[in-house]
Formats: C-alpha cells, sequence, structure tokens
C-alpha cells in the first residue's frame, strides 16, 4: 500500500498467495473486505488531526458485491477530494458527526471491477459543543 503524503488518497494491492486462495483458486472475499474497509476512516482520520480535530472514527457499515472471482492480484485507489473534505468538516463544525458513504472499486490485473464496495464512514468531533442547547 500507497499513501499520498497528505493522506488524502492511498493506492492498495492485494496479493494473491497461496494463505488467501479460497477452492476456486481466487482470493477470499474476506481478504478482499478485510483489505479494503479501514482505508476511507483512517483517511479522514489522518486529514482531521492534522487540521487539530480530536476525533472518532469508525466504519459504521459496509455493502460489498464480488462481481468476478479475483483469480489474480487486485488493486484499488482511493482520493478523498477537497470539496469531499470540505463538506465533511462543514458537518463536523456544525453537528459535530459526519456519515458519508464511500464507494470503492477493486480491480484484477486487467483493469476489469471484480468487487464493488459501499463503505458507511462515521466521524465524531470530540470537541463539538452544540450552540443550540
Amino acid at each position: 500500500m500507497q499513501f499520498d503524503k497528505d493522506f488524502k488518497g492511498v493506492e492498495v494491492k492485494i496479493k494473491k498467495s497461496f494463505l488467501n486462495k479460497n477452492y476456486n483458486n481466487s482470493i477470499f472475499g474476506g481478504t478482499i473486505f478485510a483489505a479494503a474497509d479501514p482505508f476511507y476512516p483512517l483517511l479522514f482520520h489522518q486529514v482531521f488531526i492534522k487540521k487539530g480535530y480530536r476525533l472518532r472514527v469508525w466504519s459504521k457499515s459496509s455493502t460489498i458485491q464480488y462481481l468476478k472471482p479475483g483469480s489474480t492480484d487486485l488493486r484499488f485507489k482511493i482520493i478523498l477530494g477537497d470539496a469531499e473534505i470540505a463538506e465533511a468538516e462543514d458537518i463536523l463544525k456544525s453537528t459535530g458527526k459526519y456519515t458519508g458513504h464511500h464507494p470503492i472499486d477493486i480491480y484484477n490485473k486487467d483493469g476489469e471491477i471484480c468487487v464493488s464496495l459501499m463503505n458507511e464512514v462515521y466521524v465524531r468531533n470530540l470537541d463539538f459543543i452544540d450552540q443550540n442547547l
């Protein structure tokens, strides 16, 4: 895996090996899911920690669709756009918690999508004080 210097992106490779092959000679679905699950929360956490926030961040839920067997090494790239970060920050400042759904498409060596995942990320601003109370 390779993180961008500013933690706004990451590129991940899931290597097929004898440790993660199933009886169909493809990568276990659990291996693929576990490889994709932590990265959006990690990126959001790093971006907002650098901005001085104290946070709780986790994957709240995920859905995954296995479209083709992962018969080769698999790859995916996640990028947090500036607009996406700004939207999340506005929500953190106004309500104290952000929840967003973020897609991940995972590709084989031929560039075909093998897995499509939707990761729901929860971010809580621990320093938020509701001014309406």
